[in-house]
């Protein structure tokens, strides 16, 4: 298994169990996103990245529950998409062509969706009243990562603006910080 299969099964995992605890009177909470509920976390997830990453070789996506009636099973069933994906080394090699260039379908992943699901996965914690650690050294390797591109990111309408936080701040606050969220 590669180091992105690996990181995709432990970020997938974590957001999923966060899935899975979220009492069912809680799904229409408000979440840190502007105008989205706890479902729309895992909409947001569910919606995006099977499509790009199964486009991205040819593949349609598999039907799957909707996240309206079954949200873990709409979650399972993304995951189970896009891990089958990471799991097929010709597909998991075989060449993407993306606004940032030609690269690998295991690149793409690792670029667009491991952070997508930690951000997420505390967005959801947030919206529920779960716990909202996340992964330390995750949070720091995508903080280091992003950085140099603010700019860029921040144009992209993505990301909200920089919430301030003290320099001495833990990683994940941070990279919440970068992302436009209140810690």
């Amino acid at each position: 298994m590669t180091e992105t299969a690996q990181r995709w099964r432990r970020l997938a995992d974590d957001f999923g169990r966060r899935v899975d605890a979220v009492p069912p009177d809680r799904w229409d909470d408000p979440a840190p996103c502007p105008g989205w509920v706890a479902r729309d976390v895992v909409r947001h997830l569910v919606e995006w990245m099977p499509a790009l990453y199964l486009g991205a070789v040819g593949l349609p996506v598999p039907d799957g529950p909707s996240v309206d009636d079954d949200p873990a099973g709409a979650w399972r069933a993304a995951d189970a998409a896009v891990s089958a994906l990471l799991d097929d080394p010709a597909l998991s090699s075989r060449p993407t062509s993306t606004r940032a260039g030609q690269m690998t379908l295991e690149q793409l992943v690792a670029m667009t969706g491991l952070m997508d699901l930690l951000v997420h996965a505390w967005d959801l914690a947030r919206a529920t009243g779960q716990d909202e650690t996340l992964d330390a050294a995750e949070a720091s390797a995508f903080l280091a990562g992003i950085e140099p591109w603010d700019a860029a990111l921040r144009s992209s309408g993505y990301y909200g603006p920089r919430v301030a936080v003290p320099d001495d701040a833990d990683a994940q606050t941070k990279l919440l910080a970068f992302t436009g969220r209140q810690p």
